[in-house]
């Protein structure tokens, strides 16, 4: 019987959103509930297994890792790419890589939330609220008339987009790829630049991949265009923004806050900046967990897994050509 590694199952959930009966007999399955830091511990642990069940990018599979798991056949990710898997790793060791579906929108209503919860101070008025401290002691902004920045209309930010209209916002996108028949297609306006779309918005939500280009693309400079009572909202990934230029940019109140639901490192260190600051609300990168998502993960997987062990793999994932 082959066996099967599910890592990083932090709600100790995978079991739950699958039907795994169909590889009864054939697989047996071991999930992993904790994230492994030491990368020596991780390749000890996983060195016993055919196959990897990766929850998108919590655990990276690299040269260096596939290295040390001679027995590693069958590598499935959660969703349909993952930066994380070095791909031509894998096809020299022999590893099949597999992706999943995945459920749409979850990432652009968390995005939303975090933006709400900032103009309104939500967490700061449900803790007073619950230690019985004084009532009413924020007042809150409202959304309506203001002016969204989106960088990055892909599917998530159309969706962004499409609620700051129906919210009654001034909208605007910039990416490097972003053409202006795009923006009148969805009824908002072409920024022209990051920077102008920086200086201009009241709200900037970050909807673009992870590459080259877009690591580091909000750093102290760009903060620096910012408007003193702007916020930015980062639900894509965290190298995305300048870590430290962020922390200072909010420690000064040079911008009025950020909601953050991804950073440079994954559990995020205890002693880490961002969990002193008031004016900064952070999610343990939320923006794909729900039930819907896990379903269509853990489902998929398992079909994979199926389809694999009947020498007709799908959702194959191949490097670059």
């Amino acid at each position: 019987m082959l066996s099967c590694a599910v890592l990083d199952d932090y709600q100790d959930v995978a079991r739950t959103q699958a039907d795994w009966r169909a590889l009864e007999g054939k697989v047996d399955v071991q999930v992993f509930n904790e994230h492994f830091f030491d990368r020596d511990e991780l390749a000890k642990k996983l060195s016993g297994f055919d196959v990897a069940v990766a929850m998108r990018e919590r655990t990276p599979f690299d040269a260096w890792l596939f290295d040390r798991l001679p027995r590693l056949k069958l590598l499935v990710t959660t969703g349909a790419r993952n930066a994380s898997i070095d791909l031509e790793a894998a096809a020299r060791h022999g590893v099949t890589v597999c992706g999943t579906g995945s459920s749409v929108g979850s990432t652009a209503e968390l995005a939303w939330g975090l933006i709400l919860s900032l103009m309104r101070n939500l967490p700061q008025e449900v803790v007073r609220f619950r230690e019985g401290g004084p009532w009413q002691t924020s007042v809150g902004r409202g959304v309506h008339g203001k002016s969204l920045g989106v960088i990055g209309l892909g599917n998530l930010g159309a969706r962004v987009a499409r609620v700051g209209l129906a919210f009654g916002m001034r909208v605007s996108a910039w990416s490097r790829s972003l053409t202006r028949d795009r923006c009148v297609e969805l009824g908002i306006n072409h920024a022209g630049s990051l920077d102008a779309l920086l200086a201009g918005a009241d709200v900037v939500s970050l909807h673009v991949t992870l590459n080259a280009q877009s690591r580091g693309m909000i750093g102290a400079r760009e903060l620096g265009l910012m408007r003193p009572r702007a916020i930015l909202v980062n639900t894509s990934r965290g190298p995305i923004v300048d870590e430290h230029a962020l922390v200072d940019a909010l420690r000064e109140g040079r911008i009025a806050g950020a909601g953050i639901d991804v950073f440079d490192r994954e559990p995020l260190p205890l002693e880490h900046p961002y969990r002193t600051l008031d004016n900064l609300i952070a999610t343990p990168h939320l923006g794909y967990v729900t039930e819907e998502s896990y379903r269509v993960y853990y489902g998929e997987a398992v079909d994979d897994i199926a389809a694999w062990l009947a020498g007709k793999p799908v959702r194959v994932l191949r490097p670059a050509s």
